[in-house]
């Protein structure tokens, strides 16, 4: 679902959220977007869309306090070739966070076999000890030392 807001004029360039009727900030609209909330900005006049020169000024308020969000060859390109040059870097940091993606995937794979071997092995453990409690159940045995094994084994895993 689109979020409206709209651009009162003037000076001040407020920004109205339609939805929780407030005045918001540039930060406001930025976090929203972070958070996957899709945005669109109307001037309140004109009624014409100003979403991407809305979007461009959260982008230079970030970058005024430090915060680098596009590199300066992907700014450059964008000025040269548009869109085009903006969905190439749009690909390209898709494809370094599929890497990143992928290596950090091939470095949990080990954890989860271990995970699952530590599974089984838990498995045949309480196997063992139901086995050992019908063992000592028919036999007669004491069961205070199967007990204690099998408390501290699992105080172990």
């Amino acid at each position: 679902m689109v979020r409206l807001v709209k651009r009162y004029g003037g000076g001040s360039r407020k920004l109205y959220d339609t939805e929780e009727s407030r005045y918001v900030s540039l930060e406001e609209i930025a976090a929203w977007v972070r958070g996957g909330q899709q945005v669109q900005v109307v001037d309140s006049k004109t009624a014409d869309d100003v979403t991407a020169q809305t979007l461009a000024q959260v982008i230079y308020e970030e970058e005024r306090r430090g915060v680098t969000l596009l590199p300066s060859d992907l700014l450059h390109e964008v000025i040269r070739r548009g869109e085009a040059a903006l969905q190439r870097g749009v690909e390209e940091f898709q494809g370094r966070v599929d890497r990143l993606v992928r290596a950090s995937v091939d470095r949990v794979k080990p954890l989860q076999e271990a995970r699952e071997e530590m599974e089984q092995l838990r498995g045949r453990l309480e196997d063992l000890e139901a086995s050992l409690r019908a063992l000592e159940g028919a036999g007669g045995r004491r069961r205070k030392p199967a007990r204690a094994g099998a408390r501290s084994a699992r105080s172990r895993g």
